[in-house]
């Protein structure tokens, strides 16, 4: 079963808001916790591998940037285990600032996340199927899947694209803060009124590869050319309501 598939009906996340100081916070603190367990959380965005890139002390090391220790960020693996984490997609985020092109630092930033999951084999497993997640959250490891934040890392090319996608990766954010030559970001003035006929194309090939379409941090035009085009359920990674938050990067009903 492909991701794009189970996606419709797997990734949920419930959210209980309890006042440390009222009554029965204990009570629905331990209810809380009894959902997570027969439900896991599925995570759509951690961007620890770029946190390993720019750690201080040790930029780049996988191996002394411990998770089995409470580590300098916000992830380790006690913390995981704690918030009912059961899959996570680890965000190979790449600035689209970088002057020059892209794959090398996204291979680098690939290979970070690669090595890190590989480093914890009793906690942490590689996934690239919904077959391999189910398996991993039963063997009470947290399923590991690839995120790759904004489509300039693919360099207007279909070919990278795909490339990255038998290097693990399973979405693609189809922008990040800036608007490509093929797609209009949130941020950033927009050039197309949504997707180019190229734009489309990724779209087209990521439904083929079986790669989730993410549509956090895009225009409200892309999203609805990547809704009109895709034969596959689409996500928002990581996006709030914009009816709740009125922000360019929040989703509109």
């Amino acid at each position: 079963m492909t991701l794009q598939r189970a996606f419709s009906f797997t990734a949920a996340a419930i959210i209980l808001l309890v006042p440390s100081a009222s009554p029965g916070a204990d009570a629905a603190l331990e209810r809380a916790k009894r959902v997570l367990r027969a439900h896991p959380v599925i995570d759509g965005h951690n961007d620890l591998p770029w946190a390993i890139r720019e750690d201080a002390e040790a930029p780049r090391d996988v191996e002394a940037y411990d998770l089995r220790a409470r580590t300098r960020g916000a992830t380790d693996l006690e913390r995981l285990r704690e918030g009912g984490v059961g899959g996570q997609f680890w965000s190979v985020y790449v600035p689209a600032e970088l002057p020059g092109g892209f794959a090398r630092v996204q291979l680098e930033q690939i290979d970070i996340a690669r090595r890190m999951i590989a480093r914890y084999p009793e906690r942490l497993a590689f996934a690239g199927t919904v077959d391999e997640v189910e398996r991993a959250m039963k063997e009470g490891r947290v399923a590991s899947l690839l995120g790759i934040e904004g489509g300039h890392a693919i360099e207007n090319s279909l070919g990278v694209l795909r490339a990255y996608h038998d290097l693990g990766a399973r979405y693609m954010t189809l922008t990040h803060g800036k608007t490509l030559d093929w797609a209009d970001s949130a941020t950033d003035a927009p050039r197309h009124g949504g997707l180019t006929r190229f734009g489309e194309e990724v779209v087209r090939e990521m439904n083929r590869l079986g790669m989730l379409v993410d549509l956090s941090h895009v225009s409200e035009e892309t999203m609805q050319d990547a809704l009109r085009v895709s034969e596959a359920p689409v996500v928002f990674s990581h996006s709030s309501a914009r009816a709740v938050c009125d922000h360019p990067r929040n989703v509109p009903d």
